[in-house]
Order: C-alpha cells, then sequence, then structure tokens
C-alpha cells in the first residue's frame, strides 16, 4: 500500500499536502503563501465575490480568497516564527479557530496596523538569493533580508566621523560583510545629525565619477505601437529580449568607464558583470530609466492580451516575482532616488565579493566599503532630515537580488504574462499614490 502521507491532499487548494504546516496539512505552495501574507501584512481585494474558487489551479487567481481558506480551514498565524526564518515558532500549536470578526480584522490589515507602526520588509528568511554585505535593518535585529552566519559579529561603536575620513585607505579589521547588519547606532549615537553639513572631500569626486560612467539617455529600443494593434506573445517577448541586449549592452559600456576599471583583472569584471548583470538591469529600470518601462513599455504590454491557458498557468514563482517587483517599485516611487544614489546603489551591487570564482576579494571588500562610505555620507548631506533613508536605500538592494535569482525560475512563455502584471499594476498605482508607509502589495486576476 502507498504511504498513506502521499494520499493527504492540501485542506486550501486540494493539492499534495507535504505535511503539518502552522497547524494544517497543506501543500508547500500554501504554506509559503500564508508566511508571506502574514509576515509582509499582505491585504489583498478580491475583484469578484469573496468566493472563489480555491484548486492547484486556480488558488493564484484571487489571493485575497487564498488567504482567506487559510485562515478559516485553521492556519495558526502566531505559529510563524517572529524572526521570518524557516520553520515553525512551536510544533505543538495545532489549528486555531478565529471569529468571523478577527477574519476581517486580519483580511483588512487592521490587526497589522495595530501590531507595529512601520512596515518591515524583506526576504523574511524565504530566499538565500540576498547577500549579508547589502543588508540592512534599522533594528537590533539581524535584516530579513539578509543571510547571517551566527558564528560572526561586528562593533558597530568604533566607527566614527574620524574613521570614515580615512575610508578610502584605511583597511578595517571586522567583517565589513556584515556591517549593514546593525543601524541602530544611526538613531542612538548621533552620527545622523539633522542640520546639514559639508560633503566629506573625498566623496565629491567619487560620485562624480561614478554618474560620469552612466549612460543617462533614453533608451533607444522602439516602444511605440499604434493605436487598435494587438501585440502577440511573440512580438511582447521579442521586444523584452531588444531591451534586455539594449540594458546589457549598456551595462558593459559602464564597466570600462568606472574609475576603479584598471584595479581589477579582467577576469573578476567578467565574473561579476556574468553574476549580477540581472540585478543592475532590474535596478536602472526601477530608477534611471522608470519613466520609459512604466510609460512606454507599459502601453506596449496593455495591447497584449493574455489566454486564459497563460492565466491559469502562471506559476508560483511568476506570482511571487511579480509581488516583489510591484512592492519594490513603490518603495523606489516613495524614495525617489537620485542619479548619484543611484551610481553609488549600482557600483555597491556590483562590487560583490560574495561571488564564487573571484581571485582578489580583499580589493573588492575595500572597494565596496569605499562606496558604502560615500553613498552614506552623499545621502546624509543631501537630506538631512531624512536619517532612515540610507538603511532603507541599502534594503532595496537585497531585494533585488532576490527578484533576480528567482526570476531565472520563471519559465520563459510567462516573462510577457509577468511584465504585463507588473507595468499595469505599478503604473494604476501612481495616479492614487500618496506619501507615507507603503501600502501592502494588491492584485487580483484582472491584472
Amino acid at each position: 500500500m502507498n504511504d498513506p502521507a502521499d494520499q493527504r491532499t492540501c485542506l486550501i487548494c486540494g493539492d499534495r499536502a507535504t505535511g503539518l504546516h502552522y497547524g494544517i496539512i497543506s501543500c508547500e505552495g500554501c504554506k509559503g503563501f500564508f508566511k508571506r501574507s502574514i509576515c509582509n501584512k499582505r491585504v489583498y481585494r478580491c475583484s469578484r465575490d469573496k468566493n472563489c474558487e480555491m484548486s492547484r489551479k486556480q488558488r493564484n487567481r484571487c489571493q485575497y480568497c487564498r488567504l482567506l481558506k487559510c485562515l478559516q480551514m485553521g492556519m495558526n498565524r502566531k505559529a510563524i516564527r517572529e524572526d521570518g526564518m524557516p520553520g515553525g515558532r512551536n510544533k505543538s500549536i495545532g489549528p486555531v479557530q478565529i471569529t468571523e470578526e478577527e477574519i476581517e480584522r486580519i483580511m483588512s490589515g487592521q490587526e497589522f496596523k495595530e501590531d507595529a507602526p512601520e512596515h518591515t520588509w524583506g526576504n523574511n528568511g524565504d530566499s538565500d538569493h540576498s547577500s549579508p554585505s547589502n543588508g540592512a535593518s534599522e533594528g537590533n535585529q539581524p535584516s530579513p533580508a539578509s543571510t547571517l552566519s551566527s558564528n560572526r559579529s561586528v562593533e558597530m561603536n568604533g566607527y566614527t566621523a574620524a574613521l570614515r575620513d580615512q575610508y578610502i585607505n584605511t583597511s578595517m579589521s571586522t567583517h565589513y560583510q556584515l556591517l549593514p547588519h546593525l543601524f541602530s547606532y544611526a538613531a542612538q549615537s548621533g552620527l545622523l545629525a539633522p542640520q546639514p553639513r559639508s560633503l566629506y572631500p573625498q566623496s565629491h569626486p567619487l560620485v562624480v565619477q561614478l554618474v560620469a560612467a552612466e549612460d543617462l539617455a533614453p533608451l533607444a529600443t522602439p516602444m511605440l505601437i499604434e493605436d487598435g494593434y494587438k501585440v502577440t506573445q511573440v512580438e511582447l517577448f521579442a521586444l523584452l529580449c531588444r531591451l534586455a541586449d539594449e540594458l546589457l549592452f549598456r551595462q558593459i559600456s559602464w564597466i570600462k568607464k568606472l574609475p576603479f576599471f584598471c584595479e581589477l583583472s579582467i577576469e573578476d569584471y567578467t565574473c561579476l558583470l556574468s553574476s549580477t548583470w540581472q540585478e543592475l538591469i532590474l535596478l536602472s529600470c526601477l530608477t534611471i530609466y522608470s519613466a520609459q518601462i512604466f510609460g512606454d513599455l507599459a502601453d506596449v504590454t496593455a495591447k497584449y492580451t493574455p489566454s486564459d491557458d497563460e492565466l491559469q498557468g502562471f506559476s508560483e514563482d511568476g506570482m511571487e516575482v511579480m509581488e516583489r517587483l510591484i512592492y519594490l517599485f513603490r518603495k523606489f516611487h516613495q524614495l525617489k532616488i537620485s542619479n548619484e544614489e543611484y551610481a553609488c546603489m549600482k557600483a555597491i551591487n556590483f562590487l560583490n565579493q560574495d561571488i564564487r570564482g573571484l581571485s582578489n576579494t580583499s580589493q573588492l571588500e575595500q572597494l565596496n566599503k569605499r562606496y558604502w562610505y560615500v553613498c552614506q555620507d552623499y545621502t546624509e548631506y543631501k537630506y538631512p532630515h531624512q536619517p532612515k533613508r540610507f538603511p532603507e536605500i541599502m534594503m532595496c538592494l537585497p531585494e533585488i537580488r532576490c527578484i533576480a535569482g528567482k526570476l531565472v525560475n520563471v519559465p520563459l512563455e510567462q516573462l510577457p504574462l509577468l511584465f504585463k502584471a507588473v507595468l499595469h499594476s505599478c503604473k494604476s498605482s501612481l495616479a492614487s499614490y500618496r506619501t507615507g508607509p507603503l501600502p501592502c502589495v494588491t492584485t487580483s486576476a484582472g491584472n
């Protein structure tokens, strides 16, 4: 006889269950969805009557009804670990029955508002594609967007203005990888002074050189379609490929103009580019080229109508990438990243000494440290009344790495639908966007 465990089905969608997750029998997909929804304080909307069918093929069509069923079937949100790491917080906790009023408070987001005044965003331990080099946390806990080794530590008390004055030529004895690990010093030590100050002498020329290396001209790939023309999946995919080609070519040209181009070997540059090109393209699309991407390209994708089979076959990985991209777009739109900050972010992301196959990691570490401090110095100087701005900017980098890592798992034929959904949702949100805390991602089958 077959193992009884193989015959169990998920109480949410009917897919094959993998065990007891957060109190009930469920599959890996619904387990991950429930965890992401609760950890990231997601608030969804249903475009129908809040009674959508839940099956293996239909579960991604309405996130509102999927989360609603998770709660109704007894999934226990209190069994999720507070640190966001894999594994339940208490294995003995079983299913729970909560009132309709409690369910409504969760679905409307009211419970999240009362639990925490600010939204903490990141990977929540769901992915290992992020790097500890570029994670950040504003509290005393490690950033959920970073994968940190338990046997490492870093002391931030020794970080002073005098040290930063010498950062270009001074080595650091502690593990630089974990510098972003703690940011409580920003609020406690007075380093982030609210009053305007001068830019450090070393920072200005480095920022100017980084910006000069960028190609800030509009993208040359044609993205204009006649009115009434219906774009096919093949045509949209071809356009996305042409855009990727142009963006990749610009990254190659950018490398040759970097102020530290002569300091590293061609082998290391090749290794860095092959590992980070997707991240660099994503970063540029969300910042300096965002007007074209979320304008002209969004207009093209609006003329593409996916088939029912494409909609039903949209993968779990595609859904997660879509949610993360929409949220990251809103974060960048709120921050309004300047060209100088973008150039620094790009250099920091590119100079990733954690990539395998590099021959001179110590030199990469020094360069990474140099531009980390340059970006912090510039941000504090330019935005003295936004003390949390630099940590928030740095938190975007591990999120971009995570998205790039998950994007490779999305089938190629699903990319046109993925970009249509992301661009449509982001463009629609611009009209109703308000400053302040970011709203949770909302999606519907119509998007």
